[in-house]
């Protein structure tokens, strides 16, 4: 085979050879990859072609490249790893909408808890704001924790049916 048909047979199959790949690896940069070892590979057994079936001669080198590379231990490593961190990127990135709304309510939360009666307000304050768990707030305010537990129950109450009002 001679150069100009080899590079002839390049670009009519190119994003066929691409296709492949890329269903196979399901990563845009790696079924490129693959395209190019594909092609290099084809380039150096060109003279094995079949005249009648380039195509399907071109496919199975294809799909060969493609196997392999998934069959490599680094790859599945990587790929897993790789995985696992956009799935847990993906899970814990909000939106845009999501982080307003958020703000907004933790606004209207802080707002509500300044309005909390004099008795809830410093609990409220350190359970809901601060985000101090009830046994953390009783030993800083030399309180029982029982009374913390029970003012924090009731702050909730109140906070309930404050935020509720609102919406």
């Amino acid at each position: 085979m001679t150069e100009a048909a080899f590079e002839s047979m390049v670009i009519q199959y190119e994003k066929l050879v691409y296709s492949v790949c890329r269903q196979l690896v399901r990563d845009a940069y790696t079924a490129e990859d693959l395209v190019q070892e594909t092609f290099l590979a084809a380039w150096t057994h060109r003279d094995s072609c079949p005249a009648e079936a380039p195509r399907a001669w071109l496919c199975r080198i294809a799909v060969n490249k493609a196997k392999d590379h998934l069959k490599c231990a680094h790859t599945r490593r990587s790929s897993a790893a790789d995985d696992e961190t956009l799935a847990a990127f993906a899970d814990s990135a909000p939106s845009v909408e999501e982080r307003v709304e958020a703000r907004c309510a933790a606004q209207d939360t802080a707002r509500a808890v300044r309005a909390l009666p004099r008795t809830y307000r410093e609990t409220g304050t350190l359970y809901f704001l601060a985000g101090y768990s009830a046994s953390e707030i009783a030993r800083a305010t030399n309180r029982l924790p029982r009374t913390v537990q029970t003012q924090v129950y009731r702050a909730r109450g109140i906070l309930k049916k404050q935020l509720c009002a609102a919406v």
